[in-house]
């Protein structure tokens, strides 16, 4: 813009450029503990299984949804993105039973998820015992069956399960660093498809082809092992299935209940 100079010159200054505004930088906000505060609302991206056991109720098969979002933080000042669990949902009219304790705990893990701890709470519930007897449920890495203290905890490896196969937890079924997570999540950005297992783990013992890498290998099989585990001790004479020795006396766990004490 020109500016017409009506008066004498008597002297002249050069503008100083003034200083930059610095940014702030940004706090440190671990995604993985980041306080979701309620269900977000519209549609999330979910895993639906279906969870097959066998318990001292006979053969059963339940449904489980668990649901997914990405959550933001920050890591070493930068901005980052992860996909964290949020959402267990268990629907109703599955079992005939104390359904109201499953929902209950559904409920308590969707809260967890959402407070940055679901880890602890899904280790938590593999713990949990009852007095009916072991569930067999899924098989371990070298196809051989697991089992399992108890209908929740059998359900907790299924979910364990879940949260492995979409790189959430490890094989162990502890908490993948964030690193990892942000890592994986950049991968399904940029692929159009979920990290998998087999992507970082080819040098490993292999595993059947269809059949996900399962978590807890130290847990009991169907084969004794050094110090825990039932010993099979024969097949059931009704179904052929494989049997286990139960408060002294041989039982079928494969599914038809048969017993040799009655």
């Amino acid at each position: 813009m020109a500016v017409e100079i009506t008066s004498k010159i008597v002297g002249y200054r050069i503008k100083q450029q003034e200083p930059a505004v610095p940014v702030p930088e940004l706090q440190d906000e671990n995604p993985l503990t980041v306080r979701i505060p309620s269900r977000p609302e519209g549609t999330l991206e979910a895993v639906s299984e279906k969870i097959s056991y066998v318990g001292a109720e006979g053969r059963k098969k339940v449904y489980l949804l668990v649901s997914f979002m990405p959550v933001e933080g920050v890591i070493g000042g930068k901005r980052v993105v992860i996909e964290r669990p949020v959402e267990f949902f268990f629907p109703s009219g599955q079992l005939s039973s104390e359904h109201q304790w499953i929902t209950a705990t559904m409920r308590s893990l969707s809260l967890a998820a959402r407070g940055g701890y679901v880890t602890q709470a899904v280790a938590d519930l593999r713990k949990v015992a009852w007095d009916k007897g072991l569930v067999r449920c899924g098989m371990n890495r070298w196809n051989k069956p697991m089992f399992h203290d108890s209908e929740v905890a059998a359900i907790a490896w299924s979910i364990q399960q879940i949260l492995y196969r979409r790189g959430f937890l490890d094989r162990e079924g502890n908490q993948v660093p964030v690193e990892q997570l942000v890592e994986r999540y950049a991968h399904r950005m940029t692929h159009g498809h979920a990290w998998q297992p087999e992507e970082e783990e080819a040098t490993d013992a292999p595993v059947e082809r269809g059949a996900a890498e399962p978590i807890g290998e130290k847990a009991q099989t169907g084969k004794k092992s050094e110090g825990s585990g039932p010993a099979t001790v024969g097949n059931c004479p009704e179904c052929r299935g494989e049997l286990i020795m139960m408060d002294g006396c041989p039982t079928c766990y494969a599914g038809c209940g048969w017993s040799k004490c009655g």
